[in-house]
C-alpha cells in the first residue's frame, strides 16, 4: 500500500511544491497576525469612542474635555480635539496674513480633515495585506496542484505502472494545495470584511465629532439637534463655553 498524506507529499514533492506551501503558510500567518492586531486595535477604539463625546461635551472647559477622551497620541478623538484646538489658535494669531486668504471656517475643515485621514490611515495600515492574501492565495494553492499533479504523472509514466492507485493517490496529495489556498484565503477575506465594517463605524463617529469640534471653533456652539427642529427647519445650537 502506498503511503498517503501530507507527509509523503512534502518528502516527494519537489523545491516548487515545498516552496509553495512555505509561502501559503506565510501568507497564512501574516493574514493572522493583521487580523488578531487590528481587531484589538479596533476593540479599543469603540472603546474610545463609547460615551467619548457625551462627556466631552459636557465637560465645563476645554482642559477638561480632553482629559475625559482619555491619553496617548493613538486616540484619534483627542488627537483631532487637539487639531482643531491648535488649528484655531494658529489662525487668530496669524489672523493679519490668512484674514484675506482663508477664513477661520476653511482652515478649520482643512485642518480636522487631515486630522481625520491620518487617523483613517492608521485604522486601515495592514488592511491591503488580508485583501492580497484574500485575492491570490487559492491562485496560489491552485499552482501547487496544478504542478503536483504534473510531477505525480511524469513519476507515474516514468513508472510504467498507470494502475488506478497510482495515479488517485498522488492526484488526490495534490489536491491538498487547493485546499489549503482556500484555508488561507478564507479567513483573510472575512477578517477584510469585518475590519472594514468596524472601521467604518469609528470613522462615522470621528466625522460627526469634527462637524461638532468644527462649529464650536467657528461659532462658539455645537451643533444639537434639540427634540424638534425650528419652525423654519433649521438645526438649533446649544451653546457652549471656549
Amino acid at each position: 500500500m502506498q503511503d498517503l498524506g501530507l507527509t509523503h507529499l512534502w518528502s516527494q514533492g519537489d523545491f516548487v511544491m515545498r516552496a509553495t506551501a512555505i509561502i501559503l503558510l506565510i501568507m497564512s500567518l501574516a493574514s493572522w497576525i493583521v487580523i488578531l492586531t487590528k481587531a484589538w486595535d479596533l476593540v479599543r477604539l469603540k472603546k474610545m469612542a463609547q460615551g467619548a463625546e457625551k462627556r466631552f461635551w459636557h465637560s465645563d472647559d476645554f482642559d477638561h474635555a480632553l482629559e475625559t477622551l482619555g491619553a496617548g497620541d493613538s486616540n484619534p478623538f483627542r488627537t483631532l480635539a487637539i487639531a482643531g484646538k491648535e488649528a484655531a489658535q494658529h489662525h487668530r494669531a496669524s489672523q493679519p496674513q490668512l484674514h484675506d486668504v482663508m477664513d477661520i471656517s476653511d482652515w478649520l475643515t482643512r485642518s480636522l480633515k487631515s486630522s481625520i485621514d491620518e487617523s483613517v490611515a492608521r485604522m486601515q495600515s495592514g488592511l491591503a495585506v488580508l485583501a492580497s492574501v484574500g485575492s491570490t492565495a487559492p491562485f496560489v494553492g491552485l499552482f501547487g496542484t496544478v504542478w503536483g499533479i504534473y510531477h505525480a504523472l511524469i513519476g507515474i509514466g516514468a513508472s510504467g505502472v498507470p494502475t488506478i492507485d497510482k495515479v488517485a493517490g498522488p492526484v488526490g496529495e495534490a489536491l491538498i494545495m487547493t485546499a489549503f489556498g482556500l484555508a488561507v484565503a478564507i479567513p483573510a477575506v472575512l477578517g477584510y470584511n469585518a475590519l472594514t465594517r468596524g472601521n467604518k463605524s469609528v470613522i462615522s463617529k470621528l466625522n460627526r465629532f469634527a462637524h461638532d469640534l468644527h462649529a464650536y471653533f467657528v461659532t462658539g456652539a455645537r451643533v444639537r439637534p434639540t427634540g424638534a427642529r425650528a419652525e423654519d427647519g433649521t438645526v438649533r445650537l446649544a451653546t457652549a463655553q471656549r
